[in-house]
């Protein structure tokens, strides 16, 4: 194992509307849950748009924990490397309608983009308003979790579960 360099893993996603908030839920879990150890700096990214283009900036390592759509099941754990990460500049109606998309195509256009870059979600069920998560994605959640501290220990950091028994998929 080769020393840790300094990871970001960012929660992204709406509380209020169900499984949208499957990042923040996430990040949560994972914070309250397990031992990371130090170089992992946990941020709740929400809905925050352009304000995450100084973090994103200033990273070279950085995980996205977010609800993603590819056209899998609900439930499915969906892992989307750098170069498959969607980014581009779409007309909007308003300044708040900003997305990751656009913060990432902005990114790759000031030649910024961070080195490792890597989205880690689940497929979601129901995004409606609701601040509680579907079964089918809370029950998906223990595999995320596995999934995230699985790429942060290949990257060299310190993952352990808090609790003493070992956590399942």
């Amino acid at each position: 194992m080769t020393d840790a360099a300094h990871t970001v893993v960012i929660g992204l996603g709406n509380p209020l509307m169900a499984d949208d908030g499957i990042g923040l839920v996430a990040l949560e879990r994972l914070a309250g849950d397990w031992d990371l150890g130090d170089g992992i700096e946990l941020v709740d990214g929400g809905t925050w748009g352009m304000n995450l283009l100084p973090l994103l900036e200033a990273s070279d390592d950085v995980i996205f924990l977010d609800a993603i759509r590819t056209g899998a099941a609900p439930g499915t754990v969906v892992t989307l490397e750098r170069e498959e990460l969607p980014r581009g500049l779409m007309l909007k109606m308003s300044p708040h309608q900003i997305d990751l998309r656009e913060v990432l195509a902005l990114l790759a256009l000031r030649g910024t983009l961070p080195a490792r870059l890597v989205a880690l979600g689940i497929a979601p069920d129901r995004v409606e308003m609701s601040t509680a998560l579907s079964a089918v994605a809370e029950a998906a959640l223990p595999a995320l979790l596995q999934r995230v501290t699985a790429l942060l220990a290949e990257r060299g950091h310190h993952c352990q579960p808090r609790s003493a028994a070992p956590c399942t998929s």
